[in-house]
């Protein structure tokens, strides 16, 4: 069941990391429509920078648990020997 949730957890990061890069194109779009390609580009970069801050954190929370795991299963397998 706990496998279930952080696989879930998992896609469910996924799906929000497509979701800030396409907002984040969306959004370049936008402005280069309204205010020039400068900001547009302003955009596309400042945007792009916080999907890779946020979905690398986001991932990077997810990792922590799994070598959490991993250690303490091996710690317990050591244990029983």
């Amino acid at each position: 069941m706990r496998d279930f949730f952080i696989g879930s957890l998992e896609k469910l990061i996924t799906i929000i990391v497509v979701l800030l890069v396409i907002g984040t194109v969306i959004g370049a779009l936008a402005a280069m429509a309204q205010q020039g390609i400068l900001a547009g580009v302003a955009v596309l970069v400042a945007g792009s920078v916080y999907s890779v801050l946020v979905g690398g954190m986001l991932y990077i929370g997810v990792g922590i648990y799994d070598n959490t795991k991993r250690t303490a299963d091996a710690v317990e397998r050591l244990s029983n020997k």
